[in-house]
């Protein structure tokens, strides 16, 4: 098994893991009225938003000029490796280039990433340049609208970008990509990383996921495909209701969590301390037709959580907490609910079952991994916390919605997510006993 010696994250509730795990304990919401942009026009005018902080704080002095080329989605990252690293007791030359305590060539780096859209001040003179007569006007576009665009602008927009600065900024020279399978991205790309460290291939490897979904085109999309509710403009707090009968859609927003993975042997050596074991990881891809929601019988995310158990080598009855997806869309809700309940058979019924989003947002690329750190903290603190803005179950779902945060010996954890381009994912982590 691969074990987890690190955790970091950026999140609406807070700039480190310790703010997110302890918001979710006490019911915090991070959800708001944007401030990023002027959102009146928006049918939908809240958002998971994380709290201001300065790039610059986390990235090395002889490398602060990097900072004028990343986009929201990379400051989140850097933000998230800058506190895994330290989390585990890993000393890049980021920190001390005198005192480095990873083999740069034997440390891999795989991040999710989402569809990074620009700000609309960076290309807005630039279209202006190619109208006529309130029309656009490709020709004069390309003749005078491209040179209002600095030659490096796509650099900030590159999804691979993540893991390129982190790795530029750590001095990571070992394997490295970029997964980009939305929300499902974050469980992804650990499992690969597990993967990595499992077939000898690195020694440390860097995981997790980032996305900034606080952007006006991004939020515009979610709208008019009416994903994000326009029901709570006037109570963000309540807005997020997963797996309630009253849900009314979802609320989008911006995070990055890490997890620092290495063999069991390699983290004993040094001494780490573990959070928890990957015991078993699953995936599938299963697409709805109608690809604005997941498919009605949650068949995908039922196939990637009996891979998962398959692979864990452990019986659904053994499960002690499930964290599911759970966007507050109700259709979708109901979907990975009937998902989970034939993957786990009657034990559905009794596994406490924590959804996040309600008070984190659906944070795209970063929200599998913003649960997988919120699974590790349960599991350390034996904490199972209370959903917020449950109230009333629907018939359809016979899940066990925890409504008290529970004290317990926590062994097995479940974790899912799945995207409308068809991919799911599941990963189980156990404790360190």
């Amino acid at each position: 098994m691969t074990v987890i010696t690190g955790l970091g994250a950026i999140t609406p509730l807070g700039l480190s893991y310790k703010d997110l795990w302890s918001g979710l304990c006490q019911g915090k919401c991070g959800i708001d009225r944007i401030t990023a942009f002027d959102p009146s026009g928006f049918t939908c005018q809240i958002a998971g938003q994380a709290p201001e902080f300065n790039i610059r704080d986390y990235v090395p002095k002889s490398m602060r000029k990097t900072t004028k080329l990343m986009s929201r989605d990379i400051e989140l990252a850097v933000v998230a490796a800058s506190e895994v690293f330290k989390d585990a007791g890993l000393n890049t030359k980021a920190f001390d280039e005198q005192n480095v305590t990873i083999n740069p060539e034997r440390t891999a780096i795989i991040l999710g990433a989402g569809l990074i859209s620009c700000d609309l001040v960076e290309l807005a003179p630039a279209v202006a340049k190619g109208i006529t007569d309130g029309r656009f006007d490709i020709k004069k576009w390309g003749t005078y609208g491209i040179e209002q665009v600095t030659p490096l602008w796509l650099l900030k927009y590159l999804p691979n970008m993540l893991a390129c600065h982190v790795g530029i900024i750590h001095d990571i020279q070992g394997p490295s990509n970029t997964i980009t399978c939305a929300e499902a991205a974050g469980h992804l790309a650990i499992g690969e990383a597990m993967q990595i460290i499992a077939r000898g291939d690195a020694d440390v490897a860097l995981a997790g996921g980032g996305e900034a979904k606080v952007n006006a085109i991004v939020h515009l999309r979610q709208c008019l495909l009416k994903r994000a509710t326009s029901d709570y403009n006037n109570n963000p707090k309540g807005a997020c209701r997963p797996f309630d009968a009253d849900a009314k859609g979802s609320v989008f927003g911006e995070a990055a969590a890490c997890v620092i993975l290495e063999s069991p042997e390699n983290a004993k050596k040094r001494g780490a301390k573990v959070y928890a074991r990957i015991a078993g990881f699953g995936q599938s891809c299963s697409i709805n037709s109608k690809y604005e929601s997941l498919e009605p019988d949650g068949k995908g995310v039922q196939y990637a959580i009996e891979t998962a158990l398959e692979n864990a080598k452990i019986k659904p009855e053994q499960i002690d907490l499930i964290i599911p997806h759970g966007t507050g869309i109700f259709s979708d809700d109901i979907a990975e609910a009937k998902g989970i309940q034939k993957a786990l058979g009657s034990a559905a019924d009794k596994i406490p079952v924590f959804p996040t989003k309600s008070m984190t947002s659906n944070t795209g690329a970063a929200a599998g991994a913003v649960d997988i750190v919120a699974a590790c903290c349960a599991i350390k603190d034996g904490i199972i916390p209370a959903a917020v803005n449950f109230k009333n179950i629907s018939k359809d779902c016979r899940l066990n919605i925890a409504k008290e945060q529970i004290k317990k010996n926590i062994k097995y954890v479940l974790c899912c997510s799945y995207t409308y381009g068809g991919q799911t994912a599941a990963m189980v982590l156990k404790n360190n006993e």
